[in-house]
């Protein structure tokens, strides 16, 4: 039985504008100032539990050379490019079929999916809880399991997706285990964050998964049958030469849908481990916020600043450019590539929106 891990690195990251961009998005920015982006971060963090030979990233056509360049490990056709984006659920598609086709004649797989932009403070405790994933799937008895990792909630979060256990699993103290998932629920407003918190029974949607490539197949089969017959008709192709043409003329006809909606929702045979490693989906200047360093006054900066009467603010800005701010209470600057944004913290869920808005400038 081998393991995989699918890098999902296909986004563009709106909401960090102007340091993400089309030309150059988050993934391969180093947003924290650690010496490493976030795509080298999520390679890393896998290797462990997954061979460098085993790794495929799916993303943009246009970034395949950046993936290369942030993990050299990986040999060209290990990064499958997408002709445009399709959510996750035909990006997962094409990842399993290809890895499909690449695997010795009667060998197994098991496989992770992550997010390439995700922050982890625990790597230990991390590599811990997927290795429990694998051998769960591994199993015989749950190769049609559908595991995701859950993460056990600090705050009542807005921004994430839940994950509902039964309740008696709480009661039992069987967390940081397999347990079986009662149901999913979309990002809830703040009242309804509140009492998912208080419930105790609810854990942030990490998504982050794993599976074996046959469960994951027969589901595709079960919810996503379209997509299957679209899939199946390059079998052929997959793994040979011609498989990126059959990708670019065939990708375009795929349901625009998630693996959420698409298969998580729709499955019976769903489980969850709810973990606590350190984890966050770093999305939002908000949640950078929330990770990084804060001078004496509550200010995350980075870059050649000096602040003065400022507090619990954000000040982002690019190596070679100098910066001085006062005043400012609760607010981001951020600059890069002569790209400048100035607003309230409390106004970042808006920055999609400008950023579209000076696009049709």
């Amino acid at each position: 039985m081998q393991n995989y891990c699918i890098i999902m690195a296909g986004g563009i990251g709106s909401r960090f504008w102007p340091l993400s961009k089309n030309d150059y998005p988050k993934q391969f920015i180093d947003i924290f100032g650690t010496g490493k982006s976030f795509i080298r971060a999520t390679f890393e963090r896998f290797l462990p539990v997954v061979p460098a030979e085993n790794f495929i990233v799916v993303t943009n056509a246009a970034y395949k050379s950046l993936v290369l360049e942030h993990i050299p490990e990986l040999k060209p056709d290990q990064v499958l490019c997408e002709p445009m984006r399709r959510n996750t659920a035909p990006c997962l598609a094409y990842a399993n079929y290809h890895i499909q086709s690449i695997l010795p004649k009667g060998e197994e797989a098991n496989i992770v999916v992550s997010p390439a932009d995700h922050l982890v403070t625990n790597e230990g405790e991390f590599q811990r809880i997927i290795t429990m994933g694998f051998d769960f799937v591994s199993q015989q008895e749950h190769q049609d399991a559908l595991l995701t990792i859950g993460i056990n909630p600090s705050r009542p979060e807005t921004g994430y997706g839940y994950i509902e256990v039964p309740q008696e699993i709480i009661a039992q103290g069987k967390t940081s285990r397999v347990v079986n998932v009662a149901n999913f629920k979309e990002k809830p407003n703040l009242e309804k964050a509140k009492e998912f918190l208080a419930a105790g029974n609810f854990f942030w949607n990490s998504g982050i998964f794993i599976w074996s490539l046959k469960g994951i197949q027969q589901a595709f089969c079960n919810f996503l049958p379209d997509m299957v017959a679209l899939f199946d008709q390059g079998r052929d192709k997959f793994g040979t030469e011609e498989e990126q043409q059959f990708i670019n003329d065939h990708f375009a006809q795929c349901e625009n849908i998630s693996i959420d909606y698409g298969v998580m929702e729709r499955s019976q045979s769903r489980y969850t481990i709810p973990a606590d490693f350190g984890w966050s989906d770093i999305g939002t200047w908000g949640s950078f916020y929330t990770h990084a360093e804060h001078d004496a006054n509550g200010n995350a900066l980075l870059g050649k600043i000096v602040v003065n009467e400022c507090q619990n603010s954000v000040v982002n800005i690019e190596e070679g450019t100098d910066c001085i701010v006062q005043g400012m209470d609760h607010c981001l600057v951020a600059y890069r590539n002569r790209s400048l944004l100035v607003c309230k913290l409390d106004d970042e869920q808006r920055i999609k929106e400008w950023v579209e808005e000076l696009g049709k400038k």
